[in-house]
């Protein structure tokens, strides 16, 4: 693996497990796409820093399961706004 892939695998790691972000934050953050986000926190992640991987992927199982629950409030707030016009 290349230098910059690994700094960059490690500073995503580092900024998820500091934030408790979402692969979709993450992305924005970087400026990479949602896709790398997730190849670098579950697939390259495990080869650098096996603990940290293992914290990273808790924070994005709970994200998971919390997921239903942010796109409900999204939508909430989306018909509140509406209906404030």
């Amino acid at each position: 693996m290349k230098d910059y892939i690994e700094e960059r695998v490690l500073n995503v790691a580092e900024y998820i497990v500091e934030h408790g972000a979402t692969v979709r934050d993450t992305a924005k953050k970087f400026g990479i796409s949602k896709s790398t986000v997730h190849k670098d926190a579950t697939e390259r992640l495990q080869t650098l820093d096996s603990s940290l991987a293992f914290q990273v992927r808790k924070v994005l199982d709970v994200n998971k399961e919390e997921r239903h629950i942010r796109g409900g409030m999204a939508t909430k707030e989306k018909y509140l706004q509406m209906s404030e016009r």
